[in-house]
């Protein structure tokens, strides 16, 4: 029987309502399926607290990211701040964010997902502890303030990216990560993604999932409900893999180093 490759989702919902009534059973799918590791997303104060709830939960399975979302940006405040950096000081949380600029739905204004934004990037500078970035529709603006702050940070991947290859080249150009999801398995829109990822070095690549959103298209069967899970995180991987024309274990081995080097995480060796 072929073994396994062993994966990392750097990017799951596990918070979200949608896998409140059968969390150990998504969880027992993702390690049949090779995932060895996945990092709670924090998206706000709440979905923060409860995300590295996870990871006291299960312990050594489950890392999370502390911070919020540009669409949840109108909530920042004094007492939120004062949560995030609290949870970034403890066990298991190894990423601000998820934080970023999100001009498509536009839930927060501009002035105060700047504000938001500006204050998560100065909090990971203090705690130094990488960034976990949200861009949608922003990238001038979000360029423009992450550059600013770089140099300072021990680390930044772009989670989701969904652009071109002028945006991805932009990011190298900061030596950035760059977090891909199921957007590459989908034929309508995910070209522009397909054709940047030819000039992505593999040492600057992570993949994830979303889950629950961004359920890959080219799934054989898909989940009546629709729900993404990490079990499906092999099928990010081996689309990759089939873009940069290189075996699915080659890349399942290096982005499993850029992912453990770049989160610090305790994985086995």
């Amino acid at each position: 029987m072929q073994q396994k490759n062993t994966l990392i989702d750097i990017g799951a919902n596990l918070a979200h309502h949608r896998f409140h009534a059968d969390l150990d059973a998504v969880i027992d799918r993702a390690r049949q399926a090779g995932v060895e590791h996945i990092i709670v997303t924090g998206t706000s104060e709440r979905a923060s607290r409860d995300a590295h709830a996870l990871t006291q939960n299960y312990a050594g399975y489950l890392s999370s990211t502390a911070g919020v979302h540009p669409h949840e940006a109108k909530n920042w405040n004094a007492g939120c701040a004062k949560t995030i950096e609290q949870l970034a000081g403890r066990q298991g949380v190894v990423a601000i964010g998820e934080c970023g600029l999100d001009y498509n739905r536009m839930f927060s204004t501009e002035a105060q997902q700047l504000l938001c934004f500006e204050a998560q990037l100065q909090l990971a500078v203090r705690v130094q502890k990488p960034v976990f970035l949200h861009e949608r529709e922003a990238h001038d603006a979000f360029f423009a303030l992450l550059k600013q702050y770089r140099s300072q940070l021990k680390g930044a991947v772009v989670h989701c990216f969904t652009g071109n290859t002028a945006e991805i080249r932009e990011y190298l150009d900061l030596d950035c990560h760059i977090g891909v999801t199921g957007w590459v398995c989908d034929e309508r829109r995910g070209d522009d993604l397909r054709q940047a990822l030819k000039f992505l070095p593999k040492e600057k690549l992570m993949i994830e999932t979303d889950a629950p959103f961004l359920l890959p298209r080219n799934l054989p069967v898909k989940p009546q409900e629709g729900r993404n899970e990490p079990m499906y995180l092999p099928v990010v991987l081996e689309a990759v893999a089939s873009i940069l024309g290189i075996s699915a274990t080659a890349l399942a081995q290096q982005v499993r180093l850029n992912t453990g080097q770049f989160f610090n995480l305790p994985l086995a060796a």
